[in-house]
C-alpha cells in the first residue's frame, strides 16, 4: 500500500470523489486529513477549472488535503487519472498530520502521531507560467468562494 495525499476534486464531497471508492479501479482507504508541510501555490486553472499544485515549494500556503492508503491497481489508475507524467508528477511531500483515522501498521501509527509523513502528490511542473500569477488557495472546495465551476471530464 502507498500513501497519496489528494487536495482537489478526489476529496470526499468533490466531483471525482467518486473515483477514490469505486473497487474496480482499486482500493483507496482514508486515513485522515493533513496539509502540507511547505507552502505550495495551489491555483485553480485552464478552461475547466481544474485545480493544480504548483510544484514550487516555498510559495503559496500549506494545502490542505486528505491522506489514503491505495493498492497498486489505484495507484496506477491515479496515474492514468492525473495524466502522470505529462499533466502531473508524482512525487513523495513531506505532510502534516492535522486529524488520523487510520488504522494502520505501527510504524504508520508512529508516523501519524509523530505528526508529519511522505505522501504521494500529483503536483505540476508543466503548466504555463501565467499560472504563477493566479490566486493562490489553502485549499479546494469545486463550490468554493472562487465562483470558478469545475468542468466533468464526461462534460468536456
Amino acid at each position: 500500500m502507498a500513501r497519496v495525499f489528494v487536495y482537489g476534486t478526489l476529496k470526499k464531497g468533490q466531483p471525482n470523489y467518486k473515483h477514490m471508492i469505486n473497487t474496480a479501479k482499486g482500493l483507496a482507504k482514508f486515513q485522515g486529513r493533513g496539509r502540507t508541510v511547505e507552502k505550495y501555490p495551489l491555483v485553480i486553472a485552464g478552461k475547466y477549472n481544474i485545480p493544480y499544485m504548483l510544484n514550487i515549494p516555498g510559495t503559496g500556503h500549506h494545502v490542505a488535503g486528505e491522506i489514503y492508503s491505495v493498492d497498486d491497481q489505484m495507484l496506477q489508475f491515479l496515474d492514468e487519472f492525473e495524466g502522470c507524467p505529462d499533466t502531473y508528477q508524482r512525487t513523495l511531500m513531506r505532510i502534516e498530520v492535522v486529524e488520523w483515522e487510520g488504522k494502520g501498521s505501527a510504524g504508520e501509527a508512529r508516523a501519524a502521531a509523530e505528526g508529519v509523513m511522505e505522501c504521494f502528490v500529483y503536483s505540476t511542473t508543466t503548466y504555463p507560467p501565467e499560472w504563477v500569477g493566479l490566486p493562490y488557495h489553502d485549499s479546494y472546495d469545486s463550490s468554493g468562494k472562487h465562483g470558478l465551476s469545475y468542468v466533468l471530464r464526461e462534460s468536456r
